[in-house]
Protein backbone atom coordinates (compact mmCIF):
# COMPACT_ATOMS: atom_id res chain seq x y z
CA UNK A 1 0.00 0.00 0.00
CA UNK A 2 2.70 2.46 0.92
CA UNK A 3 4.32 1.59 -2.98
CA UNK A 4 0.81 3.11 -4.16
CA UNK A 5 0.57 6.02 -2.33
CA UNK A 6 4.02 6.96 -3.01
CA UNK A 7 2.91 6.32 -6.40
CA UNK A 8 0.03 8.23 -6.28
CA UNK A 9 1.70 11.92 -5.23
CA UNK A 10 4.08 11.21 -8.00
CA UNK A 11 1.66 11.10 -10.35
CA UNK A 12 -0.19 14.17 -8.66
CA UNK A 13 3.12 15.87 -8.63
CA UNK A 14 3.80 15.20 -12.64
CA UNK A 15 -0.03 16.60 -13.40
CA UNK A 16 0.33 19.19 -11.16
CA UNK A 17 4.38 20.16 -13.28
CA UNK A 18 2.03 19.41 -16.32
CA UNK A 19 -0.69 21.75 -15.37
CA UNK A 20 1.54 24.49 -14.30
CA UNK A 21 3.95 24.24 -17.52
CA UNK A 22 0.77 24.52 -20.15
CA UNK A 23 -0.63 27.49 -18.19
CA UNK A 24 2.81 28.86 -18.45
CA UNK A 25 2.85 28.65 -22.12
CA UNK A 26 0.10 29.51 -22.59
CA UNK A 27 0.80 33.00 -20.95
CA UNK A 28 3.88 33.70 -22.83
CA UNK A 29 1.92 32.00 -25.91
CA UNK A 30 -0.69 35.09 -25.30
CA UNK A 31 2.11 37.73 -24.54
CA UNK A 32 3.87 36.66 -28.04
CA UNK A 33 3.24 39.01 -30.64
CA UNK A 34 5.49 38.02 -33.51
CA UNK A 35 8.81 39.64 -34.51
CA UNK A 36 9.40 43.28 -34.21
CA UNK A 37 11.02 45.28 -37.26
CA UNK A 38 14.51 46.53 -36.07
CA UNK A 39 15.88 47.58 -39.44
CA UNK A 40 14.68 50.93 -41.29
CA UNK A 41 14.17 49.13 -44.26
CA UNK A 42 13.97 45.64 -45.38
CA UNK A 43 13.47 43.87 -49.13
CA UNK A 44 11.88 40.67 -50.18
CA UNK A 45 12.29 39.17 -53.18
CA UNK A 46 9.53 37.07 -54.52
CA UNK A 47 10.13 34.13 -57.60
CA UNK A 48 7.45 32.72 -59.64
CA UNK A 49 8.64 29.73 -61.81
CA UNK A 50 5.33 28.47 -62.50
CA UNK A 51 2.77 29.36 -64.70
CA UNK A 52 -0.62 27.86 -63.23
CA UNK A 53 -3.41 30.11 -62.12
CA UNK A 54 -2.85 29.01 -58.40
CA UNK A 55 0.00 29.86 -58.32
CA UNK A 56 0.03 33.01 -59.66
CA UNK A 57 -3.05 34.16 -57.57
CA UNK A 58 -0.87 32.79 -54.53
CA UNK A 59 2.05 34.75 -55.44
CA UNK A 60 0.42 37.93 -55.98
CA UNK A 61 -1.51 37.51 -52.22
CA UNK A 62 1.29 36.81 -50.95
CA UNK A 63 3.01 39.66 -51.88
CA UNK A 64 -0.22 41.75 -50.79
CA UNK A 65 0.22 39.88 -47.46
CA UNK A 66 3.51 41.42 -46.97
CA UNK A 67 2.83 44.89 -47.75
CA UNK A 68 -0.25 44.90 -45.46
CA UNK A 69 1.61 43.68 -42.66
CA UNK A 70 1.69 46.97 -40.16
CA UNK A 71 5.38 46.27 -38.90
CA UNK A 72 6.57 46.44 -42.42
CA UNK A 73 4.69 49.69 -43.55
CA UNK A 74 6.55 51.47 -45.20
CA UNK A 75 9.73 50.00 -44.09
CA UNK A 76 9.75 47.29 -47.00
CA UNK A 77 10.51 47.14 -50.96
CA UNK A 78 9.46 44.12 -52.74
CA UNK A 79 10.53 42.11 -55.93
CA UNK A 80 8.54 39.95 -58.14
CA UNK A 81 10.83 37.51 -60.70
CA UNK A 82 9.00 35.75 -62.84
CA UNK A 83 11.34 32.93 -64.97
CA UNK A 84 10.39 29.43 -66.52
CA UNK A 85 6.58 28.44 -66.88
CA UNK A 86 6.46 31.68 -64.23
CA UNK A 87 6.20 34.42 -67.21
CA UNK A 88 2.73 33.77 -67.27
CA UNK A 89 2.00 36.53 -64.87
CA UNK A 90 3.22 38.75 -66.88
CA UNK A 91 1.63 37.70 -70.31
CA UNK A 92 -1.19 40.27 -71.80
CA UNK A 93 -5.07 39.67 -71.51
CA UNK A 94 -4.15 36.60 -68.92
CA UNK A 95 -6.71 38.93 -65.90
CA UNK A 96 -3.83 40.05 -63.71
CA UNK A 97 -3.15 43.22 -65.59
CA UNK A 98 -4.66 45.96 -62.90
CA UNK A 99 -3.32 43.65 -59.73
CA UNK A 100 0.07 43.93 -61.36
CA UNK A 101 -0.70 47.76 -62.12
CA UNK A 102 -1.64 48.31 -58.75
CA UNK A 103 1.72 46.50 -57.28
CA UNK A 104 3.66 48.48 -59.31
CA UNK A 105 2.68 51.78 -58.17
CA UNK A 106 2.34 50.51 -54.36
CA UNK A 107 6.58 50.03 -55.03
CA UNK A 108 7.09 46.68 -56.00
CA UNK A 109 9.38 45.60 -58.98
CA UNK A 110 7.90 43.54 -61.67
CA UNK A 111 11.08 41.79 -63.20
CA UNK A 112 10.88 38.88 -66.27
CA UNK A 113 13.82 36.63 -66.83
CA UNK A 114 15.51 37.44 -70.36
CA UNK A 115 16.75 33.65 -70.33
CA UNK A 116 13.79 32.40 -70.30
CA UNK A 117 11.86 34.84 -73.52
CA UNK A 118 14.91 33.20 -75.07
CA UNK A 119 14.54 30.10 -74.19
CA UNK A 120 11.37 29.97 -74.54
CA UNK A 121 10.83 31.35 -77.44
CA UNK A 122 8.54 34.17 -75.89
CA UNK A 123 8.11 37.84 -77.86
CA UNK A 124 8.90 40.45 -75.27
CA UNK A 125 5.51 41.95 -76.94
CA UNK A 126 3.51 39.36 -75.45
CA UNK A 127 3.85 40.84 -71.75
CA UNK A 128 2.61 43.83 -70.23
CA UNK A 129 4.68 46.55 -71.55
CA UNK A 130 4.97 47.91 -67.79
CA UNK A 131 7.63 44.53 -67.01
CA UNK A 132 10.82 45.21 -66.41
CA UNK A 133 13.16 42.58 -68.24
CA UNK A 134 16.47 41.32 -66.22
CA UNK A 135 19.32 39.33 -67.94
CA UNK A 136 18.91 36.19 -65.21
CA UNK A 137 16.51 35.41 -63.35
CA UNK A 138 18.80 33.21 -61.13
CA UNK A 139 21.22 36.60 -61.12
CA UNK A 140 18.43 38.65 -59.98
CA UNK A 141 17.70 36.74 -57.04
CA UNK A 142 21.65 35.99 -56.08
CA UNK A 143 22.05 39.46 -56.11
CA UNK A 144 19.18 40.52 -53.78
CA UNK A 145 20.47 37.61 -51.75
CA UNK A 146 23.80 39.08 -51.23
CA UNK A 147 21.94 42.83 -50.57
CA UNK A 148 20.38 41.07 -47.77
CA UNK A 149 16.86 40.54 -49.07
CA UNK A 150 14.43 38.03 -48.11
CA UNK A 151 13.85 34.83 -50.97
CA UNK A 152 10.34 33.95 -50.73
CA UNK A 153 9.09 31.01 -53.43
CA UNK A 154 5.55 30.59 -53.07
CA UNK A 155 4.47 26.83 -53.64
CA UNK A 156 1.74 26.52 -55.96
CA UNK A 157 -1.35 25.52 -53.91
CA UNK A 158 -2.33 21.84 -53.95
CA UNK A 159 -5.54 20.98 -54.94
CA UNK A 160 -5.81 17.52 -53.72
CA UNK A 161 -5.08 18.78 -50.35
Amino acid sequence: MKKIGHMAGAIASVCTAALFSASSAHAQASDFKGAQPTKSHYGAIFQIDSGSQGAIKKTLNNIENLMDDPRLKGKVQIELIANSKGFAVYVKNNGFEKKLEKLQQEGVILAQCSNTLRELHIDRKDLYPFISVVPSGMGEITLRESQGWAYIHPTPPNPGL
